[in-house]
């Protein structure tokens, strides 16, 4: 009997994998644990596989949260001053002041953002700034943020319709001085001695341009317009690799068909990344009587054109222009 059972032991000890595996192996199959866990662990490479894709789609999301916070900031500053003329420039020059810094302070670190040609802005009197829109127009907002620290004058700005329609941009709108661009009102921005900022491609170019850089302005001519009657100079701009930052899926077809029926910019935007962003400001193109407006802004469009194709290397490429954080060379530029 005690060799019998010294035999069986031996049986039981000599298969593959020890007893208490065996056993284990058994409770799981009648447990179901042994599917949970195949489970589990594709959950974790599905996870694994699509994290990058969730990022890319979240990260925008961050510059409209600090935009909201930005507006929460404003409406607590006008809290705590409790004036009744809640939008004079005076009274909010604090405020512009305080969010220009944080604006900046996030363009340096997360971006290495830089400004060439910031001297070509006047102390005084007007000007009209003409530049390139990105999918997001984040290095606008920074470049606002430069004009306001180091110039301490505000800008301007001419946005698109919809931009006024977002639920508590109000308040932040008004006191950055954003309008949506009548003609007249922009002359008298600038007659007043503004600088004022357009960008002629405005959502469209926002949303169909790409990697390339091309320039979506069509056959506008407005804004040579309001050069024209202002009698102001056009100073153009562009920032290096905005595009690589920021992108978007505007190559679909009913993305655009949307847009140009409705007006509805409902394209899906990813990016976010950290990139070097420069931004460049042109020679400014002086008044000029005996031009016209398509002529005038034939010669804006050449000159952002110019800009684009001295700073910019095409098609844009997001690994080297997140190369240029630690590899930057303006000597190349």
């Amino acid at each position: 009997m005690f060799g019998m059972a010294t035999a069986d032991e031996s049986y039981v000890e000599g298969q593959n994998g020890s007893f208490v595996s065996y056993m284990i192996a058994i409770v799981e199959k009648w447990t179901g644990l042994e599917i949970l866990e195949g489970s589990l662990n594709y959950l974790d490479y599905l996870l694994w596989v699509f994290t990058p894709l969730i990022i890319v789609f979240i990260l925008p999301m961050f510059i409209v949260l600090f935009l909201y916070l930005s507006i929460l900031f404003l409406h607590v500053y006008k809290r705590k001053r409790e004036l009744k003329e809640a939008y004079s420039n005076s009274v909010w020059d604090g405020a512009r002041k305080t969010l220009a810094t944080l604006w900046d302070g996030h363009a340096t670190i997360w971006h290495g953002y830089e400004v060439h040609g910031l001297e070509k802005i006047p102390r005084v009197g007007p000007a009209l700034i003409v530049y390139y829109h990105g999918a997001i127009p984040v290095d606008y907002y920074y470049f606002l943020a430069k004009v306001i620290i180091q110039k301490g004058r505000t800008c301007h700005s001419v946005a698109d319709h919809f931009l006024f329609k977002l639920p508590g941009f109000k308040l932040l709108l008004e006191v950055f001085s954003v309008m949506h661009g009548p003609q007249e009102e922009c002359v008298r921005a600038l007659k007043n001695g503004h600088l004022l900022a357009i960008s002629p491609g405005g959502v469209r170019e926002a949303l169909f341009s790409d990697e390339t850089y091309r320039i979506v302005w069509r056959r506008r001519k407005g804004f040579a317009q309001v050069a024209i009657d202002a009698q102001v100079p056009i100073i153009p701009m562009f920032t290096r690799n905005i595009r690589e930052g920021f992108r978007t899926f505007g190559c679909f077809g009913f993305c655009k068909w949307l847009y140009e029926k409705f007006k509805w910019p409902f394209v899906p935007i990813y990016g976010g990344f950290p990139v070097k962003f420069c931004t460049y400001l042109g020679d400014p193109i002086p008044y000029d009587p005996n031009i016209t407006a398509a002529e005038l802004a034939d010669k804006a469009k050449q000159a952002v054109q110019s800009l684009i194709e001295k700073h910019q290397i095409i098609p844009g490429n997001i690994l080297r222009a997140l190369l240029e954080r630690v590899h930057w060379r303006e000597k190349n530029e």
